[in-house]
């Protein structure tokens, strides 16, 4: 099962790279001015996890649920970031420059974290910046990049492949999902109304958090702020299992993962369509 995710996630980030403009990437980056870009930055890697310890004393959770919503809070970036928005009728190209930009961040910052979140419980965690990176460099970078140079070598062949690689990847991307909610499903049993609780109000902090740091709700504030609820499991559970030799967080985890779902959908659903405002 392990394989087959994986081979979904290649296929849709290929068809997304396919997709993708890199020029429309660069001047969504030069778009964003400093000021935006440092409150984007806390938005994504600060708000979060401070989020999480907060409601994990508020709600007063154990410490390992506390350490499974601080984990999501840490890592931004799902690799199928790019997509979810696309399909919830956001900026897709936005969608991607964030991808990319917290990808490339997420080496540097993230061990800062998760080694300040180790030393406020009595706890000496490192996670090496290589592994970060190599994990993000497989699931995205790589083949975001193989799809852009596709596209650019041959564009028309390269449109109709796109055209097949979405099915196909959704339908494994489905099977795995529903094999992985079952297998989740004794973690999920564990989650109380505490922690589900808690696991909403994160994805609903990390939304609006991001709304309210950035600014005006213009159709880019609402792209990025949905990205910002993306958080990605796959890293987390892997920062717990691999790093913190600890699966008791997953159930938190876990929980995160479905009341994203539930918060981003409703989102995309009731998000009025606002345009950009005029450049100066």
């Amino acid at each position: 099962m392990k394989y087959l995710l994986q081979a979904a996630v290649l296929l849709l980030m290929l068809a997304v790279g396919i997709s993708l403009r890199p020029g429309q990437i660069w001047n969504n980056w030069r778009r964003l001015t400093l000021s935006k870009w440092m409150r984007l930055i806390a938005a994504t890697f600060l708000l979060p996890p401070t989020l999480a310890l907060a409601l994990g004393n508020l709600l007063s959770l154990d410490g390992p649920a506390t350490a499974g919503l601080f984990l999501i809070g840490a890592v931004p970036g799902a690799p199928l970031m790019t997509r979810g928005a696309a399909q919830r009728g956001f900026d897709v190209q936005m969608a991607a420059s964030y991808q990319v930009w917290s990808g490339l961040l997420t080496p540097v910052i993230v061990p800062l974290l998760v080694a300040t979140g180790g030393w406020l419980y009595g706890r000496e965690i490192w996670v090496p910046p290589m592994k970060l990176l190599s994990v993000i460099a497989q699931q995205q970078f790589l083949p975001l990049l193989v799809g852009m140079v596709f596209v650019w070598l041959v564009p028309a062949f390269s449109r109709r492949v796109q055209r097949a690689l979405v099915p196909i990847g959704n339908v494994i991307i489905l099977v795995v999902l529903v094999a992985l909610l079952y297998k989740m499903g004794p973690a999920l049993k564990q989650v109380s109304l505490w922690l589900a609780a808690a696991a909403l109000l994160l994805a609903l902090g990390c939304l609006f958090g991001a709304r309210l740091l950035l600014g005006e709700p213009s159709r880019t504030i609402q792209t990025l702020s949905v990205c910002n609820a993306n958080r990605h499991i796959g890293l987390a559970l892997l920062l717990s299992g691999q790093q913190m030799h600890d699966n008791r967080p997953v159930p938190a985890i876990a929980a995160y993962a479905i009341a994203a779902l539930l918060v981003m959908g409703v989102y995309g659903k009731l998000a009025a369509e606002v345009k950009e405002p005029p450049s100066t």
